[in-house]
């Protein structure tokens, strides 16, 4: 794949590539690359998917015509998957929200950006969405009673089932019924973004940029914003959520005729379709495809919807859709995803044969280098051993290399454990490095694995990947 992405950037650009890193894609399927040639960088994509490829570089160009902030495309290569676009850099609406959590951004500055996202979103959706082309639209060209009983079976299957909520299946479905044709009440011929969320917005010189709008079609102005304001992990407070509310409403009458009451009803809708779409996902994401960092979401989806069941009321009637939320609040097993431990996975590996995958979606964590220490791997009595064993244990134990690196390595994870473990994070991976992961890597890493077990906060998964174990 590298050599594809080199071929596709040195036809573009008058540089030859330099660097390619790969970027965490959190819960896409895509793959991302930063590749770097003399100062200049930008970012280049993967996507097996045809026509997920297709809506976005059409949406993209669509969206840059009608004077959108979004990614600019360079170049593609259509067969291979492959194209290569603008890069706005690492920090994303919802990393400011994180940073804000560590004192290290200040509300105001988050505020500044939500009031310019609240004041571009009508501009994407009337006047960008005015004769926009769906020709390309992936999967579906409308937000329709289609897409809105996918979006709840998805709810149904991959989250009550997997979560062992019980229900009435047909009550159940009448309420969707009933919760459908309200939606499609109002009018539906605007762009909707569909994953307008702090993820999907990039911050760049202090302005916002959009990414992810490949699954765009006609729909509702309510949906983008309920999937704004009540983005499950941004934690906005129900205070700031009713300001942004507001300010969207004054900005939208710019743009057209609004009766605010009825548009505020059916935004609260909106916002109950919005968050059993994201549940759905969290559902198929945490339980089926084990990616466990998703679960961590429910609790803050949870919370919001907690708020809508005790403080909006719907001009409909949806008794088996109220009872299967108090049911939702009453479950042990979403309590359990709620208070689940830290798991932290150590590894020892070889770097002749690449890093290690983390498999938990999570990224980050620390990869340490061993092959800097004294090797027993080069003489002939520890060749066949490894550093599960009592004789090259002894030998690592008396290299003061050895002791300073492995104090250096405590301090630094134990300190990351433990904010983990505060902030209520699901995953920290630690890798060791050495030329073999025979010796050293295997010495270092089972070391640190059996300090971190005795602390009762937290689980340890050790894997030694070139010994299988």
């Amino acid at each position: 794949m590298n050599l594809k992405i080199k071929n596709l950037f040195n036809k573009t650009f008058s540089c030859e590539l330099e660097q390619i890193t790969p970027i965490a894609a959190h819960g896409s399927s895509r793959e991302y690359f930063r590749c770097k040639c003399s100062g200049f960088t930008c970012l280049a994509a993967y996507n097996e998917d045809l026509k997920e490829n297709l809506a976005f570089l059409d949406y993209a160009s669509q969206l840059i015509e009608k004077g959108v902030d979004v990614p600019k495309i360079y170049s593609k290569d259509i067969d291979n998957g492959i194209y290569l676009l603008e890069d706005l850099g690492n920090i994303t609406l919802y990393d400011m929200l994180e940073n804000e959590k560590k004192g290290e951004v200040s509300f105001s500055d988050i505020k500044d950006i939500y009031y310019k996202v609240i004041g571009e979103l009508p501009k994407i959706q009337i006047k960008a969405g005015k004769g926009f082309d769906y020709s390309n639209a992936y999967p579906r060209k409308a937000f329709d009673q289609q897409s809105i009983a996918w979006d709840l079976s998805y709810f149904k299957y991959y989250f009550l089932k997997l979560s062992n909520i019980p229900f009435d299946e047909q009550d159940l479905e009448n309420d969707f019924k009933t919760l459908t044709s309200y939606l499609l009440s109002t009018d539906c011929s605007y762009f909707l973004y569909r994953d307008f969320q702090s993820r999907n917005i990039m911050v760049f010189d202090n302005k916002p940029y959009f990414i992810d709008f490949q699954g765009g079609r006609k729909g509702a102005l309510q949906y983008d914003l309920a999937s704004l304001l009540f983005d499950a992990k941004a934690d906005l407070s129900p205070e700031f959520r009713e300001e942004l509310l507001n300010l969207y409403v004054s900005e939208l009458k710019n743009y057209a005729e609004v009766e605010e009451k009825e548009f505020k009803d059916i935004f609260y809708a909106y916002v109950y379709i919005r968050i059993m779409q994201a549940m759905g996902a969290y559902g198929f994401r945490g339980y089926f495809e084990r990616k466990e960092h998703f679960l961590k979401s429910i609790p803050f989806a949870l919370a919001n919807l907690k708020w809508l069941e005790d403080n909006i009321t719907l001009n409909i009637k949806l008794p088996e859709l109220h009872r299967v939320f108090q049911n939702m609040f009453s479950s042990k097993k979403l309590v359990e995803v709620s208070t689940k431990k830290l798991l932290v996975t150590i590894k020892s590996f070889s770097y002749k044969k690449g890093y290690p995958h983390d498999i938990s979606g999570n990224g980050g964590g620390f990869v340490f280098d061993c092959r800097a220490i004294h090797n027993p791997g080069r003489y002939e009595e520890y060749k066949t051993l490894t550093g599960m064993d009592k004789e090259v244990i002894d030998f690592l134990e008396k290299e003061e290399d050895a002791r300073l690196f492995f104090d250096n390595v405590l301090n630094i994870t134990t300190q990351s454990v433990d904010k983990y473990v505060e902030r209520k994070f699901s995953n920290l991976m630690i890798c060791f490095g050495c030329t073999g992961g025979q010796h050293r890597s295997v010495y270092f890493a089972e070391k640190l694995s059996k300090i971190l077990m005795q602390k009762a906060d937290i689980d340890v998964v050790l894997h030694h990947v070139e010994q299988n174990k």
